[in-house]
């Protein structure tokens, strides 16, 4: 998958491509045809089937092309389906998707593409954590000029700052973490009526229709819920994880390209970016990237809110619909801006000898706060300008090692 518009795009490799997801949805259905068959539902000789091997690439733009016609693609794989099991197993055709609906197959297959993104995204803040726990350790004692609303305030160390860029990566991490990605079973309407009356010989048709949910979260490695059609926070959930992400990697970003700058010169990325008509330059091109990722995700996710806001009856017209294609390009998007943020903090190049040079040249004035203190107090400043900086690492250094252990 290749978007030139989006630099960096690759980086998300083939997740949540439009090829995932048909493969998604593929075993969304069979994994719910071997749980019919295994619940005694449906005819025993319909599990097991191995229905990957009937949808292939040549199929992908038939599914595509009959997916307006539904207004959803789950609905154009279900044709396919039928058409390919019809030649190989009657019983198959018939029960495919038997007792699903549309939504069903769709949101759970969305919450499979997102699990893979989410476990990139978890993995790269992971490692994230270690290079600035590292960074911190090294520059705890680094002094420099703390900046407020631009300009020079007082002391500061290096290590202060990079503690509260790991704080946000940490917070990051424990969203992510603590993120619930359910299956997505409820028939039409969210009762399962299909199913249940599909299950009536059983004895127990209403346990039984129930419980396909756990065998098919257990089958695709998922959580097992009550259905969620009009209940969006799952979604929602998931836009505000992948943005408290980028939220996180633009803040360092944004200290990365002020720092940068050549009449700063405090911070600089180990390999900057070129420009086509000026040699000399070196472009803060990761954090630029990802500036851009941190500026643009918001309103994403906002249009996940939007739309679970909107939820109304038992399936949404549109709204629902909405979510889909903005989940995929937030969640790709995010996985992106992962990459290119462990590489800016592998690489980046701290310049102690400016900063301290800032910090000298910046002579009393940005000691004038402890020294007003010191003549409150009626005495001589103490000379030691960076206060609690120290003490304040302590707390984000000790929710890294809990993270790494």
């Amino acid at each position: 998958m290749n978007n030139l518009l989006w630099p960096g795009d690759e980086r998300a490799g083939d997740l949540f491509s439009d090829e995932a997801f048909l493969a998604a949805m593929v075993a969304v259905e069979e994994a719910w045809l071997d749980a019919l068959a295994g619940s005694g539902i449906a005819p025993a000789a319909v599990a097991k089937l191995d229905l990957q091997s009937l949808v292939g690439p040549q199929h992908l733009a038939v599914v595509a092309s009959a997916s307006e016609r539904g207004g959803n693609p789950a609905a154009a794989l279900v044709d396919v389906l039928r058409a390919a099991l019809a030649d190989v197993n009657a019983d198959g055709a018939a029960w495919v998707h038997r007792g699903l609906t549309s939504q069903d197959v769709v949101d759970t297959a969305l919450m499979l593409c997102a699990r893979d993104a989410v476990g990139v995204v978890g993995a790269a803040l992971r490692e994230q954590v270690r290079l600035l726990a590292e960074l911190v350790e090294r520059h705890r004692r680094t002094p420099m000029v703390a900046r407020t609303l631009t300009q020079h305030a007082v002391p500061t160390t290096f290590g202060l700052k990079a503690a509260g860029w790991l704080t946000g990566v940490l917070d990051a991490y424990d969203a992510t973490s603590a993120l619930v990605l359910p299956v997505q079973v409820g028939g039409a309407a969210g009762t399962l009526a299909a199913t249940v009356e599909l299950a009536g010989d059983l004895d127990d048709p209403v346990g039984s229709a129930t419980a396909l949910s756990l065998e098919l979260a257990t089958a695709l490695g998922l959580t097992a819920s009550t259905p969620w059609h009009t209940t969006r926070s799952t979604m929602t959930r998931l836009g505000d994880a992948a943005t408290g992400c980028t939220d996180a990697w633009g803040r360092i970003a944004t200290d990365v390209l002020t720092l940068s700058r050549p009449e700063i010169g405090e911070l600089s990325e180990g390999a900057g970016g070129t420009s086509s008509t000026m040699p000399h330059k070196a472009n803060p091109v990761l954090a630029t990237l990802v500036r851009r990722t941190a500026l643009s995700s918001p309103s994403l996710a906002a249009t996940l809110h939007v739309a679970a806001s909107d939820a109304g009856d038992e399936r949404p017209a549109g709204a629902w619909h909405a979510e889909w294609d903005t989940l995929r390009t937030l969640l790709r998007r995010t996985v992106v801006a992962a990459g290119q943020t462990t590489e800016l903090l592998a690489g980046l190049e701290v310049r102690t000898d400016r900063m301290a040079a800032t910090l000298e040249a910046a002579s009393d004035a940005v000691r004038s706060e402890q020294g007003a203190m010191a003549d409150l107090a009626g005495r001589a400043p103490s000379g030691d300008y960076v206060g609690a900086a120290d003490a304040f690492i302590e707390a984000p250094l000790a929710r890294a090692a809990g993270v790494l252990a």
